[in-house]
């Protein structure tokens, strides 16, 4: 039988570096901001929760929006964007879309910004209910380096990357008894939200199945 887990920390990341720059978005961008705001509207974003961020290199200098009570940040600079939501779950996937094709939408058609290739990610602490996260964790080490120390093992991860794909099992650094699971995938600029979603939902099934957990909806 599967271990039930339970997810007490889990978020989502899109990012998508630009097919060139654009450098109005570095220097003049008032009409984008104002696009942004208005197409993000039905979320009820306010202008304090609102930054332009002017340090670090040029690429990392833009413009950050959060709606607070979402959990979502949205930032553009002159050469990418990235979104990000925390607290998410399945049942708020089509809401997370939906801010998510918002944001994009009136970034591309009020700056001229053509996406690059969309890059995901989704990462999660796993708690389990009766085991320990190490249990999870030993299928998946070498037993010739389990077998170096008498000790009990307190950690370990395993990083496994495909052209496309990475995925990172670990143990949490911020939940007791947790593992931290990481999947990230590159998708072609042509994808739709919805063919993301449907694969990255496919990833955490598979990933589940392969640890031998279910989250314990209890």
């Amino acid at each position: 039988m599967p271990e039930p887990v339970t997810i007490p920390i889990a978020f989502f990341e899109f990012t998508s570096d630009f097919e060139r720059p654009v450098f109005n978005l570095w220097i003049d961008r008032a009409d984008v901001i104002q696009a942004i705001f208005d197409a993000l509207m039905p979320w009820n974003p306010r202008v304090d929760d609102m930054e332009a961020i002017t340090t670090g290199k040029t690429s990392e200098q833009g413009f950050s929006i959060k709606l607070p009570l979402k959990g979502v940040s949205f930032f553009f600079g002159p050469a990418s964007c990235k979104f990000t939501r925390d607290n998410i779950n399945w049942p708020a996937a089509e809401e997370t879309v939906a801010i998510l094709d918002a944001a994009i939408l009136a970034l591309t058609r009020s700056a001229g910004v053509v996406l690059g290739a969309k890059n995901v990610a989704l990462a999660m602490h796993l708690q389990p209910k009766s085991v320990s996260f190490t249990t999870l964790l030993l299928p998946f080490i070498a037993p010739q380096l389990v077998s170096l120390d008498s000790k009990q093992m307190t950690t370990a991860a395993t990083v496994v990357k495909w052209a496309d794909c990475k995925v990172t099992i670990d143990g949490s650094a911020s939940i007791a008894n947790a593992l931290f699971l990481r999947v990230e995938r590159q998708f072609p600029s042509a994808a739709t939200y919805e063919e993301i979603a449907t694969r990255v939902k496919e990833d955490q099934s598979n990933l589940f199945r392969v640890l031998g957990v279910e989250e314990d909806q209890g």
